[in-house]
């Protein structure tokens, strides 16, 4: 058996569809010396039941049953139980490939990094798409890793993150996940795993970034649908993710890079939870204006989503379509989007490019002219253009 432990923490609530077979992936991990924590947050349906039926099954997994506290609150009630020399997460409808933590604990041995950072794929339905970090792969250490802190939250300064937020596609030394995770604002539900990896990577003497996409990160329909979300109520949550590591960050030498960053970073969240409108009159995100014009959307990812449910709203201007390449996927949840061939024969005065990432855009924009819809039609977000600092300050003003 290896001789570290690796202590994997799966948050539970109420995903009694997925959690058998995420559990079954992590004990079926070619790498054997594992400490799996599930961690009960007050689910109301068979979940705990399953937790308990596999703990019995396996003296490998630990199960702790706990009044519903959130996301934040059940990673710091694992963590805290933990006793490996490395932890792991795992979301409770995710799953892993069997060779993942083996492969993510031999680059840890192999460059002695304090965090291992590796890609994921995301599942949609049947569709598998591989992600992974804007950063160089490679060992980042002294002078290495400074250039690393520099581009970490933001990448060629665009709306583009430069090591993914999430930490369930690293592997952590065990005192540094749980200096970071202890004293997280268990208030923050947007951002929760930016709040833990960004100060991790701070702490951290050296960092390993890898390709390795054996996480799969489960879209499921749930979790899709985020049309509903209240313009102020995502607006707060956001603040507290952005007034919590700006806290974070200004103890840390260097705290002036860090909050230009979290700046950027936190401006991109805003703009992705709002569809890039405050409110109808207000400046938008966009190159141009469309206030009372038909606009149509694409994509339907999670900011066509918002813009969707926002813009009709608060009526800003008349959205006639939406659109996307997996407009079937979209379907399926009672979305009305249609396949892009549809936009030649649609009449609309702007299309509106549900994407920050500069590229996106771009390629969406070269796919639209080659569909004959002219460029002058095309908007999206402009990240050079934007005066930042004043659409930050408004937002961080914004339903007060």
């Amino acid at each position: 058996m290896n001789e570290d432990k690796i202590s994997v923490i799966v948050p539970v609530y109420n995903i009694d569809q997925y959690v058998g077979f995420c559990i079954e992936s992590i004990i079926k991990q070619t790498y054997r010396n594992l400490e799996i924590i599930l961690v009960d947050d007050g689910s109301t349906d068979r979940s705990p039941a399953i937790c308990d039926l596999y703990a019995s099954k396996d003296s490998r997994i630990r199960v702790i049953h706990k009044p519903n506290g959130g996301l934040v609150s059940a990673r710091k009630a694992g963590v805290n139980a933990a006793c490996g020399s490395y932890i792991g997460y795992v979301d409770g409808d995710d799953w892993i490939e069997p060779d993942y933590y083996e492969t993510l604990h031999l680059a840890a041995v192999r460059s002695g990094a304090d965090i291992i950072c590796a890609g994921f794929s995301r599942d949609l339905f049947s569709r598998h798409v591989k992600c992974g970090n804007s950063v160089l792969d490679g060992m980042y250490k002294g002078d290495s890793l400074e250039s690393l802190y520099e581009q970490m939250l933001t990448y060629d300064d665009d709306f583009t993150i430069g090591v993914t937020t999430y930490v369930w596609n690293k592997l952590f030394k065990a005192e540094i996940a749980a200096a970071a995770q202890a004293d997280v604002d268990e208030r923050i539900t947007i951002g929760e795993d930016a709040a833990v990896t960004y100060p991790a990577m701070l702490m951290a003497s050296s960092v390993y970034i890898c390709d390795n996409s054996s996480y799969h990160y489960r879209q499921r329909e749930g979790s899709m649908l985020k049309m509903q979300a209240r313009f102020n109520a995502e607006i707060v949550k956001i603040k507290y993710m952005y007034e919590y590591l700006k806290g974070v960050f200004s103890k840390d030498k260097r705290h002036e890079m860090m909050i230009k960053q979290l700046d950027d970073f936190s401006l991109g969240y805003f703009i992705m939870r709002s569809g890039g409108v405050l409110r109808s009159g207000e400046e938008t995100a966009f190159e141009v204006p469309f206030e009372g014009r038909r606009v149509v959307i694409i994509p339907a990812g999670t900011f066509g989503q918002v813009m969707y449910n926002r813009l009709k709203n608060i009526a800003y201007c008349d959205v006639v379509g939406w659109y996307d390449d997996d407009y079937w996927e979209y379907r399926r949840c009672c979305m009305d989007v249609d396949p892009p061939s549809g936009m030649e024969r649609a009449d609309f005065d702007y299309v509106l490019i549900a994407k920050a990432n500069r590229n996106d855009i771009d390629k969406i924009r070269s796919e639209l002219t080659g569909l004959g819809i002219p460029e002058e039609k095309i908007l999206g977000i402009n990240s050079e253009t934007i005066n930042r600092e004043r659409l930050l300050k408004k937002y961080l003003e914004a339903e007060k």
